[in-house]
């Protein structure tokens, strides 16, 4: 080889050419390890992802967490491949679900929800978990802080403790008159008495008078909704819990019937009918999901990939739904409206 020949060339110094087989070999080293950064940690991936509901119910966040993957690279049956459990609304299945991932040694586990990454977080300290949302980590014990999680969790919060007061302004705005409000939320889920809190705080600074109804599972759904009928609530408020969200359509309905103003934690309450959400875009969110699992992949700890925090936070109203209850939104909000449904 040339190399080899110019190296070994009388014309040259023994210290001469001792400096060039080191000037060599550091060439090559710094080729190799180029080329071993330039390749895929592994040729074909195994992502497990968990959900409390149905898989039909949160499809458009799958799909985007779906092409977030796509936009990196991953493609299912190619060099991806996703293990979907749901456990259709039943939280009792959550850890026997969870538990089935980690027998497969998938590389990540993707959560969809707070009791999902609970049921995760107790199947494995090892496997790397990215929640899709949570409504604040560090209140329900997944992360030591939103800027170093120290452990095996990461992912995206959805700052629900924040929105609260706004969700009861909007629905002051809407409605100035109003003075009962009632809560449709879920007390096991994490982070679910951080937002009650924040909400009765809220409620307190509008002269709001609030009334917390607890929903456990969904066949309490109905129960908790003729209380609020019977405390002649003038709203329903909605935290996010996949047992509400398992009912969504059942919650929408009855206060379209007994004409009640509906405020939601996602846009799917509104696109099903309800009156108005504000809420972070869920859709994003799980977008972004996507990313932290390609920085995972790539040698990432989740112990030092900060929480990402919403930035984009849509507010929903739908005009059909306003009708049904005799109501006119008030200029002022149908313009600061992201979306309208007519």
């Amino acid at each position: 080889m040339k190399h080899n020949s110019l190296i070994r060339h009388p014309g040259f110094s023994s210290e001469y050419r001792n400096w060039m087989v080191w000037l060599l070999a550091l060439f090559i080293a710094f080729a190799m390890c180029g080329a071993t950064q330039a390749q895929p940690t592994k040729k074909n991936v195994r992502i497990g992802f968990l959900a409390q509901v149905s898989s039909s119910a949160i499809s458009a966040r799958i799909d985007a967490f779906r092409q977030g993957l796509r936009d990196l690279g991953y493609v299912e049956g190619q060099n991806l491949k996703i293990e979907w459990r749901d456990a259709s609304g039943d939280a009792h299945r959550l850890d026997g679900l969870a538990m089935e991932l980690v027998r497969m040694n998938v590389d990540v586990i993707v959560t969809a929800g707070p009791t999902a990454t609970h049921a995760a977080k107790e199947a494995t300290v090892t496997i790397p978990i990215v929640m899709g949302f949570d409504n604040d980590p560090v209140a329900s014990g997944f992360v030591a802080s939103l800027a170093r999680p120290g452990g095996n969790i990461t992912g995206l919060a959805a700052l629900s403790p924040e929105l609260s007061g706004k969700r009861l302004e909007l629905l002051k705005e809407i409605a100035p008159r109003l003075t009962r409000v009632a809560t449709l939320g879920t007390s096991t889920e994490p982070g679910n008495a951080l937002i009650l809190s924040a909400t009765e705080l809220a409620a307190k600074a509008l002269g709001i008078d609030l009334k917390s109804l607890d929903v456990k599972a969904p066949k309490d759904v109905e129960t908790a909704l003729r209380e609020a009928t019977k405390g002649r609530a003038e709203a329903v408020l909605v935290l996010q819990s996949p047992v509400v969200n398992f009912k969504r359509l059942e919650i929408v309905e009855y206060a379209a019937k007994n004409r009640m103003l509906g405020m939601y934690p996602l846009s799917e309450f509104v696109e099903s009918g309800g009156l108005v959400s504000y809420a972070p875009r869920f859709i994003e969110l799980f977008r972004r999901a996507a990313t932290y699992v390609d920085k995972i992949l790539k040698g990432a700890k989740p112990a030092d990939l900060p929480i990402e925090q919403p930035t984009k936070f849509e507010l929903i109203i739908n005009l059909k739904a306003a009708k049904q209850i005799g109501l006119t939104i008030p200029p002022n909000v149908l313009a600061r409206a992201d979306r309208v449904i007519k």
